[in-house]
């Protein structure tokens, strides 16, 4: 006899669902996720779909009632639990759209628990579209797997950051005019820890005297390179995650 294929699939698409998922529980889907799942993924019914609440973990669904514009997802059962996090940030200084997507995007698959925005003196961006920054986050949670999804929190001005540092955390940050090599430093600094890359021009002498002489601090170089800011927001967490977070 064949080999009964395994459910779900592996390719059964993936969907965030913002609220408390429960086997059982039907879903109904309208508007973007169900065009996505009926004009784009093709589903049909009985299809499996994957879905992920940010609370409890992934679940296996499957489609039924599908229809032009609306479909139901009925849950069947739980695929994962929700994910321990590695307890790190990225603090980001605002870049332009589509380097900051990126930002966003590569810190979600990397693991990042909270991506906080700050704004610095050297910003060549003010504001930020934090709506379209959590859609890429989630976008990126339901390529890579992910069931937490990371905090996205609020643009704080860096003195605002400095001030309300919690104790206990570490706040290691790329300075350009020198530090220690970070992978020294993470074996010396252990716990939560967070990760401050400035904007395109770097930190002012002010902004970075006021960094260096908080208790907190950490100055790390990243190498012998000039990297750009996403670059060095990337690169950072990787090293981080695979030195103190979950990729050992």
């Amino acid at each position: 006899m064949p080999a009964t294929p395994a459910w779900p699939p592996q390719s059964a698409p993936r969907l965030y669902i913002d609220a408390s998922l429960a086997e059982g529980a039907v879903v109904p889907l309208d508007g973007n996720p169900a065009h996505y799942l009926i004009s784009v993924m093709r589903v049909k019914d009985g299809d499996a779909v994957l879905l992920f609440d940010n609370r409890t973990g992934e679940w296996a669904a499957e489609a039924r009632d599908i229809r032009k514009r609306d479909l139901a997802l009925h849950i069947v059962r739980q695929t994962k639990t929700l994910e321990a996090v590695p307890d790190f940030w990225l603090c980001v200084a605002p870049i332009k759209k589509g380097r900051i997507d990126l930002v966003a995007e590569k810190a979600c698959e990397l693991g990042v628990a909270k991506l906080q925005p700050v704004l610095t003196r050297r910003a060549v961006v003010d504001k930020l579209n934090l709506s379209r920054l959590r859609a890429h986050l989630v976008e990126a949670a339901e390529q890579c797997g992910r069931t937490a999804l990371p905090e996205l929190a609020d643009m704080v001005k860096l003195p605002d950051l400095l001030k309300n540092w919690p104790v206990g955390r570490h706040l290691f940050f790329a300075d350009e005019r020198g530090g220690a090599p970070m992978a020294e430093m993470l074996a010396t600094c252990k716990g939560p820890a967070a990760f401050l890359i400035g904007p395109e021009g770097g930190f002012d002498d002010e902004e970075r005297a006021a960094i260096r002489a908080h208790t907190a601090a950490v100055a790390v170089s990243l190498g012998p390179r000039i990297l750009r800011a996403e670059t060095a927001a990337i690169a950072a967490t990787a090293i981080w995650m695979a030195q103190s977070g979950d990729w050992t």
